[in-house]
């Protein structure tokens, strides 16, 4: 048994315990690891990957479904894009045609990628809102740590969603959030609780969105936010070890 297959026979029992039995996504963050090991993890199970800067992921991507062409009967792997994007940025994640983009943190970001699509005929782009609920500095999303007591900065965030919801191009479907980052997990509780309310409030206030996803946790806390809701997970280290740096 390789090391990704014995530390997967460790990890999904804890997804299903703190998840309850709910279907989730795990998404293997591949960022820094070669192909050759993104193909290792699929032949181990895997099926969905996650990478934060569009020219590394969409070369990896690229490689891999060269590889995937060639094997008899495979199944698909979506490709996930869960890095920050600047506005310049934008044209290239498109390019890698990802499953999903986590990471809309602004509605201008929303407003540039359909207009991007718009113009260059590529397919309609499925997204999560980016939410700073936490109210972290060095956190991007749209800024909610005072969601649930200022009825203002919910207002201005509806007001966005509206906007966004109405882009031709561009679909949601759900919000995503990073904690900050703790020794003990259990203090990033709050992040996730929040984000978890939040999703059901805008399932209140726009029935018509798909909110479906949570994308929310990683390595280090991904169990509470299984507990909290998460129907996405984004773990790198406890999957493939250390980062690999160039």
């Amino acid at each position: 048994m390789n090391q990704i297959t014995a530390n997967l026979h460790e990890l999904w029992p804890r997804i299903e315990r703190a998840g309850g039995g709910r279907n989730i996504t795990l998404v293997a963050v591949s960022k820094t690891h070669p192909l050759a090991t993104v193909i290792e993890a699929y032949r181990a199970g895997l099926r969905h990957f996650g990478e934060n800067r569009a020219p590394e992921g969409n070369d990896k991507a690229a490689g891999f479904a060269d590889w995937l062409a060639n094997q008899p009967a495979a199944e698909p792997a979506g490709w996930h894009f869960i890095g920050h994007i600047q506005s310049r940025q934008a044209g290239q994640v498109l390019e890698g045609g990802y499953s999903l983009i986590h990471s809309v943190d602004s509605l201008k970001l929303a407003q540039r990628i359909d207009r991007l699509i718009g113009e260059h005929n590529l397919p309609p782009a499925a997204i999560l809102l980016q939410c700073n609920v936490s109210g972290e500095d060095t956190k991007s999303g749209f800024q909610l740590h005072r969601w649930q007591a200022d009825p203002a900065q919910l207002a201005a965030f509806l007001a966005e969603v509206e906007q966004a919801a109405a882009l031709k191009n561009v679909t949601i479907n759900g919000l995503m959030t990073m904690a900050p980052w703790f020794d003990d997990a259990e203090l990033a509780r709050p992040t996730f609780k929040s984000l978890a309310r939040l999703q059901q409030q805008l399932q209140s206030e726009r029935p018509d969105i798909n909110w479906q996803h949570l994308s929310m946790g990683m390595t280090d806390d991904f169990e509470v936010a299984l507990q909290e809701g998460a129907t996405i997970v984004r773990i790198g280290r406890a999957i493939f070890g250390e980062r690999h740096y160039t």
